[in-house]
């Protein structure tokens, strides 16, 4: 049950947890622009989110699967990049940076900066909501 009442209002039960119209719908704006393809592919994001899920302990973003293994080299770069920010957060030092340019250009690495951070809040929002 979650730590307040849910709206009947929203597509999803993260969506209910918002009551402010407004809010609930430029966040699924974002959220829905944030995840598409773009300098990064959809599948890449996802699996991202996966992780990312376990990391930041939203039981309801777990619900929606466990990490699958990585197809190539970019998305095994952004999954490990992942694992070194649920460790050193806002800490992660230049050294990963490095390794994430070896792959990835500028654009793309704030792409996935921006998912990582983005879903982060997503995730920790269901997390205090404990939102199942």
């Amino acid at each position: 049950m979650t730590r307040i009442k849910k709206l009947s209002q929203g597509s999803s039960p993260f969506q209910r947890l918002f009551h402010s119209e407004e809010i609930s719908h430029k966040w699924s704006e974002l959220s829905d622009c944030i995840s598409a393809d773009g300098k990064l592919s959809e599948k890449l994001k996802e699996n991202v989110r996966r992780v990312l899920a376990y990391g930041n302990g939203c039981s309801y973003c777990q619900a929606k699967g466990t990490p699958l293994k990585p197809e190539d080299m970019k998305e095994s770069y952004a999954i490990a990049f992942a694992e070194v920010f649920l460790l050193q957060r806002e800490k992660a030092e230049e050294k990963f940076f490095q390794v994430l340019k070896e792959a990835f250009s500028d654009e793309e690495i704030s792409e996935l900066l921006a998912f990582i951070c983005f879903t982060t809040a997503q995730q920790y929002f269901g997390a205090l909501m404990d939102l199942k």
